[in-house]
């Protein structure tokens, strides 16, 4: 079932609870494809850019949490938000490990040993995971691969 199908499954799901923070959550999000799919070509979206909007959503509500931990502002129903918009990234449990065992073979190709080598290495690794990884996740797996 492709993603814009299990979401608006778990919209009428979230309209018969009364959920109203999934509610708005996954409205968001739904109206965040629509939108992505009527830039482009008039086609349906490509997986990597559904991806690549949840990761954005995801990444926006993150720093929300920042901002209302300075502010003394309660976070609980941006962690909901950000805790559902990750339900829908396919297997993010793994991520850290799926991106540990890529950069390994991506070091290993390229030949990197040292800390240097983060120019070489990091412009492949966000090649090969665009749009399935957050790149601030990337990125700290190769300084730590490369013994930064």
């Amino acid at each position: 079932m492709a993603l814009t199908e299990i979401i608006n499954e778990d919209l009428k799901a979230a309209m018969k609870s009364g959920d109203s923070v999934k509610l708005n959550t996954i409205r968001s999000i739904r109206a965040q494809l629509i939108e992505l799919s009527k830039r482009g070509t008039g086609t349906s979206i490509t997986p990597e850019e559904e991806m690549t909007a949840l990761l954005a959503a995801a990444k926006k509500r993150k720093e929300a949490i920042e901002m209302y931990k300075k502010a003394g502002r309660n976070i609980l129903q941006i962690k909901k938000n950000v805790n559902l918009i990750l339900s829908y990234l396919s297997s993010k449990t793994n991520e850290q490990e799926e991106v540990e065992i890529l950069v390994k073979k991506i070091i290993g190709n390229i030949g990197a040993t040292s800390s240097k080598d983060f120019s070489k290495v990091m412009p492949v690794a966000m090649k090969e995971l665009k749009g399935k990884i957050d790149g601030k996740v990337i990125q700290e797996v190769v300084k730590k691969q490369l013994g930064e």
